[in-house]
């Protein structure tokens, strides 16, 4: 099992360099987080479960976590992956491997424990319960129960925990590069009473990711983003640069 080495320059670092690979790749970086989520309480700890859907995944959590919220970040990434990547590590990584039963025991009862130690700051684990990189619009969302398996063991040794739904979205709307749409849910506190064993957290999750990405996917559809404003603007594209030349040329003719 490879564990978390934070680095807090090669953190801001990374904050610079997840930013400039931002502007470089999209259009703009749309994202929706409630009073709610920010106003979370810091004593207690924080699950965000996410669907996994593009490669940028690990690098929007640290850019949310470095805009939004004052946590001591944590994420589970595949232990292929990680080699592949030690850098996340750095970042607060740890991988879990689920070909081998002890290991991922072991992954679950260390993000358990990172979970609860005390910090004055707030606790957050990101986890992709999908696993492996999935469509945005395959149906039905299926989740393994790692997730649950964590918010029990925490729940051994906390009140609370809270779970938050992110869901996210590459789409072409208006420009020669993508948006990408990052939408938080509103956080859901639960304690030892509110937990019914790992299917029937592991269900919950997936039923509101299910709900969560078809409510961002109708927005977009609708043109309805107000309410996900611009984090990252990106670099102007080709397109961009074209039009304003044709405008100017017509106005000089």
């Amino acid at each position: 099992m490879l564990t978390v080495r934070r680095s807090r320059a090669y953190t801001k670092w990374f904050g610079w360099y997840s930013r400039r690979q931002f502007k470089r790749h999209f259009h703009a970086v749309r994202v929706s987080v409630p009073p709610e989520t920010l106003g979370m309480q810091a004593h207690y700890p924080v699950i965000f479960y996410c669907n996994h859907a593009y490669w940028w995944d690990g690098f929007w959590s640290q850019l949310c976590t470095e805009e939004f919220f004052s946590q001591n970040l944590y994420i589970i990434i595949e232990y292929q992956q990680l080699v592949k990547h030690r850098f996340f590590t750095r970042l607060g990584a740890f991988s879990i491997d689920r070909s081998n039963p002890r290991s991922a025991v072991y992954t679950l009862d260390y993000a358990a424990e990172r979970l609860t130690q005390k910090s004055n700051r707030q606790n957050a684990l990101w986890v992709f319960p999908q696993g492996l990189i999935e469509h945005v619009d395959k149906r039905p969302v299926l989740f393994f129960n790692g997730t649950s398996s964590i918010a029990s063991r925490v729940l051994q040794k906390t009140k609370k925990i809270y779970l938050v739904s992110v869901v996210s979205r590459i789409e072409y709307l208006e420009d020669q590069r993508p948006d990408l749409f990052l939408s938080f849910n509103t956080p859901e506190l639960i304690g030892p009473n509110d937990y019914f064993g790992h299917k029937a957290l592991t269900d919950h999750m997936q039923d509101s990711t299910a709900r969560h990405l078809s409510l961002l996917k109708e927005k977009i559809i609708a043109g309805d983003i107000d309410d996900l404003p611009i984090l990252v603007k990106g670099t102007e594209s080709i397109n961009i640069k074209v039009d304003r030349l044709r405008r100017l040329v017509g106005l000089r003719g």
